[in-house]
């Protein structure tokens, strides 16, 4: 009897040491808007980019879990000195991948210097892996909170480029991001993420156009000795769903247009994308597994699954505006995490991947970073999940 014993309690911790010691990609996506840029004064002023915003942040109604201020303070994080901190406690509580916004506008690059100057530049970066996510939406008025949510917002930047620009941006990317030794890979494929499907193809001029401007990507990389490309994409609601093309063509339904373009994986942005949010955030999160669940039988590629911390984009606009995320405390959020793990658990053959929305996304009021109402709740929770 004790030799049985003593054979059932080694299996138990034969498993329990292989899940401990099992590998998860913890990817927080990073909102690199906190620093000085030139060109972002047009929306932020006074120099030190969206904190501006977040100083300014305020309850709009009674029972409004508002303001919320960030214990690290309003930090430059295109600082090197600050980014080292940074990767430090994400690190230590289990985040080891960013993926940055990435913007590029009118031929040139937005908002690199938290990436370029801040990240890339930290003493400990190695012990971090980062890779792009193109955020190629428009931009308009939005981000100035003096104006945002008025009628007017006119258009200042398009997010869709045409053919050559798209090659610009291909080369830059390859040459200054791809080449970093800590450049996250799926099979020793670099990983590029694209926001907007429509707004990519739009741009090209169209669905087959689009196609050959990925097959000239994918080539391009091979050429610079790598094994290949994993292209992932941020998905929408309704997978089914019609898209419209160029001149109000049909172009066919998300999933077919994913297949045309041979997308190597996929994962969520935002809960905010694909849910109804304004509710408590356990209703929400149990919706949440049912759409990964579905996604993972109309996919055939690879499923990331996506945990945002919450939605509420009050602090954006000086009236108050959409729905909230309601009761997304730290314990709740946990419980999302332990879903997601368990649907990484159930996909062994695909990348560990889990992509968080986000590091540090005040404005939203979905970020990681230690706060003045949850503390270190959100990180420790990553931790509890990730290494217990």
């Amino acid at each position: 009897m004790k030799k049985i014993l003593l054979i059932a309690c080694l299996v138990v911790l034969i498993i329990t040491t292989a899940n401990a010691q099992k590998k998860y990609d913890i990817a927080a996506f990073v909102w690199p808007s906190y620093h000085p840029d030139d060109r972002a004064k047009i929306f932020w002023p006074e120099g030190m980019g969206e904190w501006q915003t977040v100083k300014s942040n305020k309850a709009k109604f009674p029972g409004h879990q508002q303001p919320r201020y960030p214990l690290w303070g309003y930090v430059n994080e295109a600082d090197p000195y600050v980014m080292e901190m940074q990767i430090s406690a994400a690190t230590r509580h289990g985040v080891n991948v960013f993926i940055y916004d990435w913007y590029w506008y009118d031929g040139m690059p937005f908002l690199e210097s938290c990436l370029n100057d801040g990240f890339l530049k930290a003493a400990n970066n190695r012990d971090m892996k980062f890779y792009l996510m193109w955020a190629n939406h428009d931009v308009n008025m939005t981000w100035d909170k003096r104006l945002a949510g008025q009628p007017n917002n006119s258009l200042i930047w398009k997010g869709g480029v045409n053919r050559k620009e798209f090659e610009n941006i291909c080369k830059r990317v390859i040459e200054k991001y791809f080449s970093q030794p800590n450049y996250y890979t799926v099979d020793g494929k670099p990983s590029f993420m694209i926001y907007e499907l429509q707004t990519f193809i739009d741009g090209m001029g169209g669905l087959k156009e689009a196609k050959a401007a990925l097959d000239w990507f994918r080539a391009e990389v091979k050429k610079a000795g790598f094994k290949g490309l994993d292209l992932q994409l941020t998905l929408r609601n309704n997978m089914q769903g019609n898209i419209t093309g160029i001149a109000g063509d049909n172009i066919g339904t998300q999933l077919n247009i994913i297949n045309t373009l041979q997308f190597d994986g996929a994962t969520h942005y935002q809960y905010v994308h694909f849910l109804n949010i304004d509710r408590d955030y356990p209703e929400i999160q149990s919706d949440a597994v049912k759409e990964w669940e579905k996604i993972d039988k109309d996919l055939s590629i690879p499923y990331y699954p996506h945990v945002s911390v919450g939605w509420d984009n009050n602090p954006r606009f000086e009236m108050q505006v959409g729905g909230i995320v309601k009761n997304n405390t730290p314990g709740n959020f946990e419980k999302a995490l332990r879903n997601a793990k368990a649907y990484v658990d159930a996909h062994p053959k695909q990348a560990p991947l889990i992509t968080i929305n986000s590091w540090n996304e005040w404005t939203e009021t979905s970020y990681l970073q230690p706060c003045t109402m949850f503390g270190y709740g959100y990180l420790e929770a990553v931790k509890k999940v990730f290494k217990p």
